[in-house]
């Protein structure tokens, strides 16, 4: 869930949304036929760990709301009775979500492996797409 503070929409209060993330490599499968990773650019268990353990465990059912906005009084209140909190620095929209899971996932990517491209379903019909074409 989230809220966007000095929103002039129903987004100014708290909610939430069942995201969805679609994460895309680039890279060139490993050629050698005698490795167990033969054919695969990496390994969708190996990426599903790094998405699970660095994202989704961190914003999974958690509120997300911008430490400098008055929500930051919100945010302790809520997290003195034990919900979950991410404080972040940016307004928590998908669009800035999606930059900061970017820079989450490329820091944790094998050097050999690059980020194409992400795209953060909030609903059925909207969504923000990152390309890392559009980010070098």
């Amino acid at each position: 869930g989230h809220a966007l503070y000095g929103y002039d929409g129903l987004c100014k209060n708290v909610h939430g949304h069942s995201y969805k993330l679609t994460v895309t490599l680039i890279g060139i499968p490993v050629s050698d036929n005698k490795h167990v990773k033969f054919g695969m650019v990496m390994d969708f268990s190996d990426l599903k760990k790094i998405v699970n353990e660095c994202v989704v465990a961190l914003f999974d059912h958690a509120t997300v709301l911008n430490i400098d906005s008055p929500h930051k009084e919100l945010a302790e209140a809520m997290a003195s009775r034990g919900h979950k909190i991410v404080r972040v620095s940016y307004q928590p929209t998908s669009e800035m979500m999606i930059i900061d899971f970017a820079n989450i996932i490329m820091s944790e990517l094998p050097s050999h492996i690059q980020l194409h491209s992400l795209k953060l379903q909030e609903t059925d019909s909207s969504y923000a797409e990152w390309f890392a074409s559009d980010n070098s």
